[in-house]
């Protein structure tokens, strides 16, 4: 294992630790810097380069895992919290993010083969990223003029299922699963802070499910010479992941979702120069 194989993992884990979570397509920037910048499949197959963006992924889960640990930990009735807010007293319930997780995943699991086959491509990304700005504008410019949800603790069964049913949306690669979540949150009546903390809740199990599940079919590429690699990119995705999950959170509720929009529109520009 070279230093450059070393540096191209820490960019790489950085790149998704910085995008996975924020409104902006970790596709998108995957394929900037590493297709068109660091070429990691020209260092290992592409089977261990597939492998390694599982794994750095599962950094990312794990970092929003460690920002909401009460959250999970109350839903799933090992500690006690209180409800944020002023709302109906009641603490967002394991059932509310199950609903909310439901379209997408029976989506999923039912056109993952064509989506893997006929959308992870350059167009698509690129139509994803311009398609997935405008929601994003469209849901600061109509959001309703008081929030009715301020808090996660706020948000009602019809909202996580409609939320649920934006998420779909993220299937078309380049969309971005925070981007059609968070905006969706918003047009229904959330915060930004409350529609992106049930978005990065309602992540884990989705994102942790999928990985897994992917991880256990490319196992036999983690071994002794590519562990190293794999290593260094799960370490730098966790701790760029855990920074700019709580930077985000502190930040969303000020700048809303148009400069987020802005960017994704200059990237996907960048993008198009870049490979088209």
């Amino acid at each position: 294992m070279d230093l450059w194989q070393i540096f191209v993992a820490f960019v790489l884990g950085l790149v998704e630790g910085l995008t996975e979570f924020a409104p902006v397509s970790s596709t998108g920037h995957m394929i900037i810097v590493d297709d068109t910048l660091l070429h990691s499949k020209a260092l290992f197959s592409p089977e261990v380069a597939n492998t390694f963006k599982v794994v750095i992924q599962l950094g990312s889960i794990l970092a929003a895992v460690i920002v909401f640990r009460d959250r999970f930990l109350s839903m799933f009735g090992l500690k006690k919290i209180s409800p944020d807010g002023n709302g109906p007293g009641h603490k967002l319930r394991l059932s509310q993010v199950i609903v909310g997780l439901l379209p997408a995943g029976v989506l999923g699991v039912l056109f993952n083969d064509y989506i893997d086959e006929y959308l992870f491509s350059i167009n698509t990304v690129l139509i994803g990223l311009v398609a997935g700005a405008l929601l994003m504008i469209a849901a600061d410019w109509f959001r309703p003029a008081r929030p009715k949800a301020a808090s996660v603790d706020q948000i009602t069964y019809k909202q996580a299922l409609l939320i649920g049913l934006f998420q779909c949306i993220s299937l078309w690669p380049g969309f971005s699963r925070s981007g059609s979540t968070i905006s969706g949150g918003v047009l229904l009546g959330l915060s930004h802070r409350a529609a992106s903390d049930f978005t990065f809740i309602m992540a884990v199990p989705i994102m942790a499910g999928a990985s897994f599940l992917s991880l256990l079919k490319h196992w036999q590429y983690i071994t002794a010479d590519t562990l190293p690699f794999f290593i260094v990119g799960f370490i730098s995705a966790f701790v760029f992941a855990l920074l700019a999950i709580r930077f985000f959170l502190k930040l969303i509720n000020k700048i809303k979702l148009v400069p987020f929009a802005l960017y994704r529109i200059v990237l996907a520009v960048i993008l198009y120069l870049l490979v088209m």
